[in-house]
Order: C-alpha cells, then sequence, then structure tokens
C-alpha cells in the first residue's frame, strides 16, 4: 500500500499560512505598519486605492534593508527578530514569526523597494504568488517601499468573501489607529484614493489621541499614571459625564501592542462603578509596560490576545488606579465628614464683601392710641393708599347696563368644558379598553382574552415604518431651532454622517454645515428634543460603524431601525389612556405588527381558556 503522508509544496504553505495571517486588507497593512515601525522608521506613509484590493503602499524611511535581506525577508520563518527559543519571552518588537511577507507574496503581486543610508543603490524584487519575477537594482530613497497589488488574485474564493469597500476601509482604518495611537513619536499618514483621509504628526500621546478623535477630546480625559514593581500605567481615561453608549473607544496596549482584554476592561468598568449611566462605556487610552518575560503574545494568530502570568495582581492595581485618577481630577465624588457644605460661599458672593442692612423705623408710630387719633405713620398712610383704590370702583353701583335691561335675565357662558380633543366616547372608551403594566407593557381586552404589548417595540415598529415612509417617498416635518446645535465628531464619524447626510434630512434633520471636526444643525424632527439630538446621532453612527450596510436598501433600512430604536418611548415611561390607544391603534395600522424590525415580537395573546386554566 502507498504511503499517504507527504509534504505540501511551499506555495501551498505559504497560502495556508496566508489564511492566519491576512484576512482582509486590513491584515496587510498592520503587518506592514508593524515591519517599518521595526525598522526604526520616524515617518510612514499609507496610501490605497479601493479600500486595499487593488493596491495597498506602504512607504517608510526606516534601516532599509541589503540585497540578501530583502530576498530572504520573503522566505518563511525568515526574520530578524529572534534567533532562539528562550528570545520569544524576550520580545521588543512587533512582528517576530517571519510570516508576514511570505503570506502577502504568496496571494498577491509584491513590489519591494529598499535601500540602506549607506548604499548608494537600492534593491526592487518583484514577486506573484510566491515566485520571484524580477530582481534588480534601482534608485529609491532610503527606507523601504512596499507595494501590495490585487490582492487574492489567485485565491477568488477568499477575494469573494471580502465585503464592500465602505466596510474593509472601516477595518483599515481601525488598524491604522491602533497602530498610530500606540506610537506617536512617529508621524502617519493615510490616503485613500488620493484623499487624505489622516495626516497625523510626531507628538505625544495626548495630542496623538486629540489628533484622531477630534479636538474637543482634549477636555474629555483624565490623565493616569502609576508606577509599580509589576507594571507601569499610563494614559487617560474618559470623563464619566462624556461616557459613550458603544465600546469603540476603548484601547489597552501592553509594550506599545494594542491588545484586546475582557478580563482588564472589567477592571476599568469595575473603577467607574456608580459613576455611569445605564448602559454607558466608559472611554480609555492605557499603555501598560509589563516585563517581556511575564506575557506570552504568541498565544493568537494576530497577537491581538496576551496572557499574563498575574492578571489578578493586574486587575487590582489597574482598578485603584483609575480610581486614585477619578478622585484626584475631582471627577469621582468625595466623602469629608469635617466638612459642612451648608457653609459654602457661593460664586457669586465669593469676592463681595458684606453690605450694612438699612432698618427704616416709623417714629410716630405709637401702639397705645387708637387708629382714629393717627395723623400720620404707617396706618394712616395704609388708610390713605386703601382710599384711593377705593375711589376706583365710585360710581359703579350707579351705573346700569344697557339702561333698562334686566340683569337677571342675562345669560352667561358656562365655564364647565363639555368637548374635548377626541369627543367623549373616544375618552371613555379609551380609559376602558386599555391600561399600563409596570411601566412597559400595554393591555387590552380582546373578544377571546387579553393582548399584552410591549410599549417600546410597538412604538419601535410604528417609527420604524413612518421613517421608512419618510425617507423614500417624502420628507418628513422638522422644526427649526432658535440657536445652531453644534456637535463635536471624530474624521470618521465625520465622513459616516456625510454619508448618510441626505437621508437624515429626509427624516426631519437639517444641517447648515459640516466640517472636518463638527457638525451645525438647524433643524430636527419634531417627534424628538433637542437634548436628545446628540444622544440619538452617536447611537446612529455607532450601529453604522458597527454594521456597515451592503447597499443602498440596506444602508435607509439600518437608519430608519437605529432612528426608531432611539426614538421610541421606553420601557419605564408612564403613559396616559390616550398615549397607551395611540399605540395600540398605530401598532395594527402596521404592515407587520407581531415583530419589531429586529425580529423580535411585540406582543402576545392569552386566551380566556388558557386564563381559565389558571384557576383550575
Amino acid at each position: 500500500m502507498n504511503d499517504v503522508i507527504h509534504l505540501l509544496p511551499d506555495h501551498v504553505a505559504n497560502q495556508i499560512a496566508a489564511g492566519e495571517v491576512v484576512q482582509r486588507p486590513a491584515s496587510v497593512i498592520k503587518e506592514l505598519l508593524e515591519n517599518s515601525i521595526d525598522a526604526k522608521a520616524s515617518n510612514i506613509q499609507v496610501y490605497i486605492k479601493e479600500a486595499g484590493k487593488i493596491l495597498i503602499n506602504v512607504i517608510d524611511d526606516g534601516l532599509g534593508m541589503s540585497v540578501t535581506d530583502s530576498r530572504l525577508s520573503f522566505e518563511r520563518h525568515a526574520t530578524s527578530k529572534i534567533k532562539a527559543a528562550e528570545d520569544l519571552f524576550q520580545l521588543q518588537t512587533k512582528g517576530f514569526r517571519g510570516e508576514a511577507l511570505a503570506s502577502i507574496a504568496a496571494i498577491a503581486h509584491v513590489e519591494l523597494k529598499t535601500r540602506r543610508e549607506g548604499d548608494e543603490v537600492g534593491t526592487c524584487i518583484k514577486i506573484e504568488g510566491s515566485q520571484v519575477t524580477s530582481q534588480e537594482v534601482c534608485v529609491t530613497a532610503k527606507g523601504s517601499s512596499i507595494s501590495v497589488k490585487n490582492l487574492f488574485y489567485n485565491i477568488p474564493a477568499r477575494r469573494n468573501f471580502l465585503k464592500s469597500d465602505t466596510v474593509e476601509i472601516r477595518h483599515i482604518i481601525d488598524e491604522f489607529q491602533r497602530v498610530a495611537l500606540a506610537h506617536p513619536a512617529i508621524s502617519f499618514s493615510l490616503f485613500h484614493n488620493s484623499g487624505e483621509l489622516f495626516n497625523l504628526p510626531a507628538s505625544n500621546y495626548r495630542h496623538r489621541i486629540t489628533n484622531i478623535l477630534g479636538g474637543k477630546t482634549n477636555e474629555k480625559l483624565v490623565p493616569v499614571n502609576e508606577e509599580t514593581e509589576i507594571l507601569s500605567i499610563s494614559g487617560f481615561v474618559g470623563k464619566p459625564e462624556y461616557a459613550k453608549r458603544t465600546r469603540g473607544e476603548q484601547f489597552f496596549f501592553v509594550n506599545d501592542r494594542f491588545i484586546k482584554s475582557p478580563y482588564l476592561n472589567h477592571a476599568v468598568s469595575a473603577a467607574f462603578e456608580g459613576l455611569l449611566k445605564e448602559k454607558a462605556y466608559p472611554t480609555y487610552f492605557l499603555y501598560l509596560q509589563v516585563d517581556p518575560k511575564s506575557i506570552d503574545i504568541n498565544i493568537h494568530p494576530t497577537k491581538t490576545e496576551i496572557k499574563f502570568d498575574d492578571e489578578h495582581a493586574l486587575y487590582a492595581i489597574l482598578r485603584s488606579a483609575i480610581k486614585h485618577s477619578l478622585g484626584q481630577f475631582n471627577v469621582a465624588p468625595v466623602l469629608d465628614f469635617e466638612r459642612d457644605p451648608n457653609l459654602d460661599t457661593p460664586y457669586e458672593y465669593l469676592n463681595r464683601s458684606a453690605s450694612t442692612p438699612k432698618v427704616e423705623v416709623d417714629r410716630n408710630f405709637n401702639p397705645f392710641q387708637s387708629d382714629s387719633s393717627h395723623s400720620s405713620g404707617y396706618r394712616s398712610n395704609y388708610k390713605k393708599e386703601a382710599s384711593s383704590w377705593e375711589s376706583l370702583y365710585t360710581g359703579l353701583q350707579s351705573e346700569t347696563i344697557g339702561g333698562d335691561v334686566d340683569v337677571r335675565q342675562i345669560e352667561f357662558e358656562s365655564e364647565e368644558v363639555t368637548g374635548n380633543l377626541f369627543g367623549a366616547t373616544r375618552t371613555e372608551e379609551a380609559q376602558s379598553s386599555t391600561f399600563q403594566l409596570n411601566k412597559k407593557f400595554i393591555i387590552s381586552t380582546l373578544k377571546n382574552g387579553m393582548l399584552v404589548i410591549d410599549q417600546h417595540r410597538a412604538h419601535t415598529r410604528i417609527l420604524y415604518e413612518e421613517l421608512l415612509k419618510s425617507i423614500t417617498v417624502s420628507a418628513a416635518v422638522s422644526q427649526q431651532l432658535l440657536f445652531p446645535l453644534i456637535l463635536q465628531f471624530n474624521g470618521q464619524e465625520i465622513e459616516l454622517l456625510k454619508g448618510i447626510k441626505d437621508s437624515l434630512e429626509q427624516t426631519g434633520f437639517i444641517f447648515s454645515e459640516i466640517t472636518s471636526s463638527y457638525a451645525e444643525i438647524i433643524g430636527i424632527p419634531t417627534s424628538i428634543s433637542e437634548s436628545e439630538v446628540e444622544m440619538l446621532l452617536e447611537q446612529l453612527l455607532a450601529d453604522f460603524q458597527n454594521e456597515v450596510p451592503e447597499n443602498n436598501f440596506s444602508h435607509t433600512d439600518l437608519l430608519a431601525k437605529s432612528l426608531a430604536k432611539s426614538m421610541a418611548v421606553k420601557s419605564g415611561s408612564l403613559l396616559n389612556n390616550i398615549e397607551q390607544q395611540h399605540i395600540v391603534n398605530g401598532l395594527f395600522a402596521c404592515k407587520e405588527p407581531s415583530l419589531t424590525p429586529f425580529n423580535k415580537p411585540v406582543f402576545i395573546t392569552l386566551p380566556v381558556e388558557e386564563l381559565e386554566k389558571k384557576f383550575m
């Protein structure tokens, strides 16, 4: 019988490795950026076309490579980062396994140009599907420039799994921001289809965060600093009043490497306990420095997960450090039993001198004299003022109304209101047919049982269908604001807002200006208040970032879903009988009253037979 075990060819092994390392264009950019950082670059430029599907070009001014090194860099497990297995526990660099360039070259057309500082000329290598097609001398700037074209050209199945350009560019921006936040001393720039998305100069951590997320971010940050034998913590957390409804702005960096750690995230949430609103998540940018021997970063192909030796100690230190910072900067409330807050001087009286009160005394007043004997004083003045008022009514009794008209025959209009907006029968019917249970459910009667409606889900379904109609058929009515509302957003949110601006205006929003850092709103839908606009748009943009639609229909559908969910009456809201009846009537006027836009049940029915069984 023939042998069945054999070695895989190199090009097949490279493609299998590429499946772990390269999932989408963002994975390529991450690997190339980390190589440039390891090469001690001070300026890195990234150019992409069609969300990286056609071209990814990363240019740096790093150390560059020799002719031999540039050729060896595309071999499997070829690396300059480690020489022995023990080096895995002393890592100070990004990449170290030597799989990135080999994996990328196996599934794309790659061109590398590189030159060291002391060399007169550089090296240009072209590779297609792991096969070197040319290697020659070229003139190029110091550093390296690597171009990746036609990603997954030889694996059509993998290429078909790529999402739309909008989705892929969002992943690229996420990876770019993570690398840029970890290395503020390096200047980064990102260009997409000849348009500049980011231009980040070399700076410190605070400026880098502000440059990426917008200028208003600076006032929202609270610094965190802690030095211990186990780890060193630096960075910033957001003030509780600026907490987000999503987990978007949460970053952990361990030894300048972005990681995901639910355990450490729980430590941050525990530090904010009692300071955040319900379903709000804190913002944080935390940089942890630990001994490389105490962590293992090779447990995941993308190296975003790390295993710590002593997680419990890290948890306690991180939680205490954040609590201390929140208290130190007067963000968290402080108990002081020796201080009486009632004795605090109000701000408007802080620098004001005390004034002597003036007391006026009626020296002619004699309590033992009778009222009639007063020739002057308070009582006489009072009588004088009273008599002047009485003079206004002099002669009224002698006047007649219309001559000989009998006043008793005049009919006066009744003050009792005999009707209302909906009519008496409508109100009585509403009062008798529905009632609210636990400020969450609306109970209504049926011929053969009882109807239980979730008020939030029902209102979401009603608003969803109304918003779809407004967006696709006709513009909704909007209310003009007395003063423009200016809301701050980061660059990614601004680009997203520009993309959905036309659809938002169909729902009632009116934008007077959208700049690179803020949006000015002069009109809002009539169904929401001005105080709800910021929270509603924040939730809307978060929904679009988490679930970027593929086409125009899903774009409109997602917009209507997000707005309906945010605008709908919440559980715990008290509704009067008219409002309850309005929701019931509006629900059963919908095309699909039984399900929410998110395919959850809106109501249930309890037949009389089922109720009777409860009493058996």
